[in-house]
């Protein structure tokens, strides 16, 4: 989990054992099932032509390629603050920076895919030409190297400032524990309010421009113009994540007692649950998807 947890509380409030089990059990069910059905978006995907030559698909499937290592690293993420409760600090700097590194990959993917659905609806004649596959290819390339460039700074400061020792001890795996230094936090609220302002003005401005479009009646321009509101609800929900680490720190202020049972409940809503929004958007919303998907999903 990438948000803002007070060890000390945690320790002093930690689950029973069967409150802890059922934890588990719910967050590993709800990661299967969401991996699963990702699973079947990617065997699909791989299977039919269609599908890997259309850059629109392209940035699905890496949406959701994205959300299962996201889930899967936060799922062990919690696993692990259940079962070994601390881990070797240099083992945790990988799983969190590839944790951020995917968080952050998922807002940029969807201005990435709004952009496309803004070309094929106002430019239809051009969009052979501007959205090609090695095109797309090269735009994810790009996000991630974004995504990562924004992350390696917190490594690259601890690094020149705590001692070596620091990497061979153990801690709890969170963010705040393995980048201690002060500068990191306002160092991401800068990114991200970058980030969310950039990526924001293309939501909006897609959509308007769309919406303007969809006023001729083409059917194509009113199904692009709710694909793009779906963008800009999944983009709500990372927001959220992003105001995470303040809501859970009045939380802990009012009601200390009841605060893991609450940052359970934030992991669940703010971290597993809108990695299940893709496979449904995207795999059963897409007719395409959907009349392919119908034969792979229970094999």
């Amino acid at each position: 989990m990438n948000s803002s947890v007070n060890v000390t509380v945690v320790l002093e409030h930690r689950d029973s054992f069967s409150k802890a089990v059922i934890k588990n059990v719910i967050v590993l069910l709800l990661g299967f099932s969401i991996n699963y059905i990702n699973v079947a978006l990617i065997y699909t995907f791989h299977n039919h032509q269609i599908f890997y030559t259309n850059p629109r698909y392209i940035l699905i499937i890496h949406l959701v390629v994205n959300d299962m290592i996201q889930v899967t690293l936060s799922i062990i993420l919690f696993v692990i603050s259940y079962t070994v409760y601390t881990i070797n600090v240099s083992v945790c700097c990988i799983f969190t920076l590839l944790t951020l590194v995917t968080t952050e990959n998922t807002p940029l993917n969807l201005a990435c895919m709004a952009m496309e659905c803004y070309i094929a609806v106002c430019f239809p004649l051009r969009h052979v030409q501007i959205c090609t596959v090695r095109r797309t290819l090269m735009l994810i390339g790009f996000i991630w190297n974004i995504s990562i460039v924004s992350v390696l700074p917190d490594l690259f400061i601890t690094l020149a400032t705590e001692p070596l020792d620091f990497f061979h001890s153990r801690v709890f795996c969170v963010r705040e524990n393995v980048f201690p230094n002060p500068l990191i936090p306002l160092k991401r609220e800068i990114i991200y309010s970058l980030f969310l302002v950039i990526i924001w003005i293309t939501i909006f401005y897609t959509y308007f421009r769309i919406m303007f479009t969809a006023q001729s009646a083409s059917k194509n321009a009113k199904k692009a113009r709710n694909t793009i509101l779906l963008h800009g609800f999944q983009l709500l929900l990372c927001m959220a994540t992003y105001a995470g680490p303040q809501v859970l720190k009045v939380i802990k202020q009012g009601d200390p007692t009841n605060y893991v049972d609450h940052l359970f409940a934030f992991y669940i809503i703010i971290q597993v649950l809108p990695r299940s929004i893709s496979p449904v958007l995207y795999g059963i919303r897409d007719k395409t998807f959907r009349k392919f998907l119908k034969g792979h999903l229970w094999c």
